[in-house]
């Protein structure tokens, strides 16, 4: 019988190109399918090889990606501009629109087996959300969903409403890969050059801009860290 493995393997990438970073995730995502595939050929009273799962923190130099159901149209800048401001362009495939990876974000990865968890991708990517509320109000900042709208915000509802952090996913067989995006000493200048996730008459902060000062992003990958062992009930390793 399969058993559930609740133990995650924490990598920590540091400054990572976005096609390196995609196509490390994309090999740990491949093995642990090849793995479930495998186990799901044997009879149920037979031995099957335990999934392993992934936690990836990486930072990106400055670039814009483009989910599979994005729209072109939210990247204004062209290529001249993309080069005046040391960027480039990607097309993916996790969901959700365009949005931007830079210096002092803090981008993680979850390659996990949602069957050791739970097969629900509607309640992982709520997880996810929960994860970084928990982190933010350590820092005395309020956290909320926006109905619809995908990513941790505060004040919704408001005129000033702002997205501090963006999730996107793709998962194939129960398998996650890509993730969140928390913006901490981000150059918010960086999302002047897009609609970021294609929303209009939203804007996008940072906890440097609501704190008014530099943050540890060592401290705020602890605290990460230990959110999603609690949301996840998961043993980082």
């Amino acid at each position: 019988m399969s058993l559930k493995n609740k133990k995650v393997k924490f990598e920590e990438l540091g400054l990572k190109n976005y096609m390196d970073a995609f196509e490390y995730q994309q090999g740990l995502m491949d093995k642990i399918i090849e793995i479930k595939t495998k186990n799901r050929d044997l009879p149920e009273e037979a031995e099957h090889e335990i999934t392993p799962n992934y936690l990836l923190f990486v930072e990106h130099p400055h670039v814009y990606t483009l989910g599979k159901s994005g729209d072109e149209h939210n990247m204004l800048a062209n290529e001249d501009k993309l080069k005046e401001i040391d960027a480039t362009f990607v097309k993916t495939n996790r969901g959700g629109d365009i949005t931007y990876h830079g210096f002092g974000q803090i981008v993680g990865y979850p390659i996990l087996d949602l069957d050791n968890f739970k097969s629900d991708i509607h309640l992982y990517m709520r997880n996810l959300e929960e994860v970084i509320i928990r982190v933010i109000a350590e820092y005395g900042l309020k956290g909320e969903r926006s109905v619809g709208e995908t990513g941790v915000w505060l004040d919704v509802g408001k005129p000033y409403a702002r997205k501090i952090c963006a999730l996107g996913v793709k998962t194939s067989k129960w398998v996650t890969m890509h993730g969140f995006a928390l913006n901490v000493n981000t150059d918010l200048r960086y999302f002047e050059y897009i609609i970021p996730c294609g929303i209009k008459d939203k804007a996008v902060t940072s906890l440097k801009r609501e704190l008014e000062r530099e943050v540890d992003v060592e401290e705020v990958k602890e605290k990460i860290k230990k959110h999603f062992q609690d949301v996840f009930e998961a043993e980082l390793h």
